[in-house]
């Protein structure tokens, strides 16, 4: 059977296809953005700890802050609060799948840190060697 393949025609010209670079202001604006979001992200994720210790845990909201703040944190887990029984391990549930949550949760963040900076970067980068090729043809 013969490979087949989709026809595309001929490319468009660079310059038509090209946008040009978005203004600075523009940037900055989108790093605001962008680390708003994160910071929104990372208040949940806090939250959600927050409620947890406090509520499996029976520990005080600081405490809970500072439990949920270390795990998130990736500094790990502090030393077990004076539980026993049935509670010690709800809450070691609750820690690890918070952990691992945690992890999610720092890798979003840090998708939604770096976006707009790998967006200008490598729309820079595409503009430059579409300027580099339109140089590098040979003059008929």
């Amino acid at each position: 059977m013969p490979f087949n393949r989709r026809v595309t025609g001929a490319m468009p010209d660079p310059q038509v296809m090209m946008m040009p670079m978005p203004p600075r202001r523009a940037f900055f604006r989108r790093m605001l953005q962008s680390t708003a979001a994160a910071a929104g992200v990372v208040g949940a994720g806090l939250l959600i700890g927050m409620a947890g210790y406090h509520s499996l845990g029976r520990l005080n909201w600081e405490e809970s802050f500072y439990y949920s703040a270390m795990i998130l944190s990736g500094e790990g887990p502090p030393p077990d609060p004076a539980l026993s029984g049935v509670a010690l391990e709800h809450l070691h549930v609750f820690a690890g799948l918070y952990a691992l949550f945690s992890g999610v949760t720092f890798i979003t963040t840090v998708g939604l840190l770096f976006a707009p900076a790998i967006q200008r970067f490598l729309h820079r980068f595409h503009l430059e060697i579409a300027l580099r090729d339109g140089e590098d043809t040979p003059a008929s």
